[in-house]
């Protein structure tokens, strides 16, 4: 007897999902609210997808003022782009979705600051008709009144709010998953609450 097990459209798919690492620079990072949090969920989200061959694209600010993005972010993706306009998509050069085309159309983002730069290229990607994750403890801005409203503004336009453990878990799936062990890893090294 075969089970057929139906996963819900909501749930996040290592198949269908995209990450999206926003400026997580080091001269920007140092002036920001929590930064050293954000950047262990930023790092934690980056390892899972490396491991189950999730593409991820990095974005720097004006990188001649701001500075590059910190060792440990920049390492997760030889895919990094330089930006001037604070919303990403026009740099990665992102198509409309299509499905003849078979694009991945979650999107899951992560970086700084949330009101500005990530908020812009959360509405820019639904406009496009991509599913937008933002993950709320891997964005910061320099004061969290500003994250907080951000994230409120995004949710009450239908971008999805989650942490980095829900994506993770949900790019995983099952613990019968051959990576589980490896990514339970990474999120206890991290500092990651872990329940099982």
């Amino acid at each position: 007897m075969t089970s057929t097990y139906l996963r819900s459209y909501e749930l996040h798919d290592r198949g269908r999902s995209q990450l999206i690492l926003i400026d997580l620079q080091e001269r920007l990072l140092a002036a920001l609210h929590d930064a050293p949090d954000v950047v262990k969920a930023s790092e934690s989200l980056g390892d899972v997808a490396r491991r189950l061959h999730i593409p991820i694209a990095i974005t720097e600010q004006y990188p001649q003022g701001l500075g590059t993005t910190v060792a440990s972010i920049a390492r997760l993706s030889q895919r990094r782009c330089e930006k001037q306009r604070f919303s990403a998509t026009e740099t990665l050069e992102v198509p409309a979705v299509s499905d003849e085309l078979g694009i991945r159309e979650q999107i899951v983002l992560a970086g700084v600051e949330t009101h500005v730069c990530v908020l812009q290229t959360a509405f820019d990607y639904l406009a496009l008709g991509y599913r937008v994750t933002v993950v709320a403890d891997a964005v910061t801005s320099r004061r969290s009144r500003d994250t907080e409203m951000a994230l409120a503004r995004m949710r009450d336009v239908g971008v999805t709010i989650t942490t980095a453990e829900a994506v993770i878990f949900e790019w995983c799936e099952s613990a019968a998953d051959p990576e589980f062990k490896s990514i339970s890893g990474v999120v206890k090294s991290r500092g990651l609450r872990l329940e099982s």
